[in-house]
This record gives structure tokens, sequence and C-alpha cells, in this order.
């Protein structure tokens, strides 16, 4: 699945918010890290707006996203943040988890 179409809507509904002046992802080592710049002081507020782009962008497609802070230098917060397909069970363990192939119809 491409993932940069998403990519560029999250970043884009990010940035209309008026707190935030910047943003944009950058790769290390394959890792995406989402660089921010937040003008406001409220941290909860800033994690609920990744959470709400990131659910708009995400919608009607099977996809999961993780974010992770990492730091904050004045107005700049870095998060490590990646959308991914989640993992299906193909096989019976044997454990009768919630999730078996034994239990879908």
């Amino acid at each position: 699945m491409d993932l940069d179409p998403i990519w560029h809507q999250f970043i884009t509904r990010l940035l209309s918010h008026d707190e935030i002046t910047e943003a944009s992802v950058k790769k290390f080592t394959g890792i995406p890290f989402l660089y921010i710049h937040y003008h406001s002081g409220d941290e909860r507020l800033l994690i609920y707006l990744i959470k709400k782009a990131a659910s708009h962008s995400m919608r009607g497609k099977q996809l999961h996203c993780e974010t992770i802070f990492v730091r904050q230098e004045e107005h700049i917060h870095v998060f490590r943040h990646r959308f991914f397909v989640p993992q299906k069970k193909m096989f019976c363990c044997g454990n009768l988890c919630p999730d078996c192939i034994l239990f879908r119809s």
C-alpha cells in the first residue's frame, strides 16, 4: 500500500490548524519522524490534533497509526509517527485466542 497520499493528507490536515505553523516528515533509518512547529502551550491539544488528523487521513482504509513523543525544543515538537497495516493471524495456534481464524465466518 502506498502511504504517500495518506502522509500528504495528514500533513495538510495538520497545517489547517492555526496553532501549527509548520509540519514535516523526515525519515531516519526508515523510521518516520514528525516535526511540528507548535505555538500553543497545551501539549494535550497537540496530541489530540495529531490523532484527529491521522484518523481523518486513515478513514476508509485498513490502517492504524502510532505516535510516540520524542523531544521538544522551544516550539518544535518531534514525534515518531507511523501508519501501518495491521497484521492478521493466518493460522490457529491452539490457544483459543479472541482473534482466532476458527472464529471467522
